[in-house]
């Protein structure tokens, strides 16, 4: 369904049942999206469904159930790849964003970095794009930099550019920022990095679920994401790699499925994405993953984009009138995050005053502890917004800051 197919928000909302408070009966005003989604009817229904009457392992049978499950679970990563313009054979599963950028960290980076060698990174990566490389310049002795950002919260271009140089052997770096909802311009960011020969990751988390991105067009050579924030189940997510690239990587997991032949004195692998899928798979969540991406496209992704915008701008307005509260990251080219401080709290406290009035925001520092120490804080509250948020999702939410202020002040 489009969003012009339903008649109401509300209509939308009621197939989202996690937004159904049956504590208090009152709707949950559900204002953490970046963290985690909120999860729609039909991947809970089709993952119910293959639990109860198809579930088989994949793979490994050749009886009735295992050959239909194996057909199902191909088709999924088939539904993934047309979500991100992608090829079949480029879509690796993985358990998540994180287990996405150690695959490469691991495989790519320890076969091919040396010490002399740079990986770049920005000064506003969430900690699965700065933990797994400072793993990766430990075990090779090549070098992590960092891009700097401004005090509004936008990269420094000026600078990466100048980072780049014939060191530079690959770039991981953010689409939007979880921490400030700044948007990179990654496709002339990666046009950059290939004219000096390095490899780029995109770090697409925060991106995927809420604007259309084209792997093909980005023209990245991989690309992570996150099912569980893309209304779909938990455990899950996706590698995008060039094939070309997969190709010449190594295995970085052992065990069954991602081999061709073993043998005690050696063992042959399977071609990709197999080879970096050791073990039995996540059977239920892929097929969960691949519903979520097909209610996504069915909603279209510029649609999700341009309402998400509008209410971001509208939030954005209000939150910005209340005295008292200051912003952190207010780059001018942002996704649907609001980043915020309140003087003499402590972003928990402005959570937990929130929390009485049913609204549900986030606060810490949201797995980005460099950027925060960049701003001064230890940590901040967010609003993030997903298709579900509504304009009294966030009346209600700016009506309960006027009241934290008050307490505080």
């Amino acid at each position: 369904m489009t969003f012009a197919s339903f008649t109401t928000m509300d209509a939308l909302r009621a197939e989202f049942p996690g937004l159904v408070d049956e504590v208090d009966g009152r709707p949950l005003c559900y204002l953490d999206s970046a963290a985690t989604t909120q999860k729609h009817i039909s991947v809970i229904e089709r993952m119910d469904r293959f639990l109860r009457h198809e579930y088989g392992t994949v793979h490994r049978g050749m009886y009735r159930r295992s050959v239909q499950s194996t057909k199902m679970y191909e088709e999924a990563r088939e539904v993934i790849a047309r979500f991100l313009g992608a090829q079949t054979d480029e879509i690796i599963y993985t358990m998540g964003c994180t287990d996405a950028i150690n695959l490469v960290a691991h495989s790519w980076g320890r076969h091919n970095l040396k010490p002399g060698d740079r990986v770049l990174i920005t000064a506003m990566e969430h900690h699965a794009n700065i933990v797994p490389w400072q793993l990766c310049a430990e075990a090779t002795g090549c070098e992590l930099i960092v891009c700097p950002m401004h005090q509004d919260g936008s990269l420094d271009l000026e600078a990466f550019h100048n980072l780049l140089d014939e060191r530079v052997k690959f770039v991981s770096l953010i689409h939007v920022a979880n921490s400030l909802g700044t948007i990179n311009p990654v496709k002339e960011l990666t046009a950059a990095a290939h004219k000096i020969g390095a490899k780029v990751l995109v770090d697409g988390a925060q991106s995927v679920p809420h604007m259309p991105v084209d792997v093909k067009d980005i023209n990245c050579d991989f690309l992570s994401l996150s099912a569980h924030k893309c209304y779909g189940p938990t455990g899950i997510g996706a590698l995008y790699g060039k094939a070309a690239v997969l190709a010449d990587m190594p295995p970085w997991r052992g065990g069954g499925e991602m081999i061709e032949r073993v043998t005690f004195e050696k063992t042959t692998y399977a071609p990709p994405p197999s080879r970096f899928e050791a073990g039995t798979p996540p059977i239920v969540e892929a097929i969960g993953f691949a519903t979520a991406c097909e209610y996504l496209m069915g909603l279209g992704m510029h649609k999700v984009a341009a309402r998400e915008h509008e209410l971001f701008t509208y939030a954005e307005d209000q939150v910005d009138a209340i005295e008292g509260i200051k912003r952190i990251g207010k780059a001018p080219s942002r996704g649907a995050v609001i980043s915020f401080v309140i003087d003499g709290a402590h972003a928990s406290d402005i959570s937990q005053i929130l929390d009485a009035q049913n609204v549900a925001i986030r606060s810490g520092h949201h797995c980005a502890q460099p950027t925060m120490d960049f701003f001064g804080v230890p940590a901040t509250a967010r609003m993030s917004f997903g298709v579900y948020t509504t304009h009294d999702d966030i009346d209600r939410a700016v009506k309960a800051l006027q009241k934290a202020v008050e307490l505080f002040s």
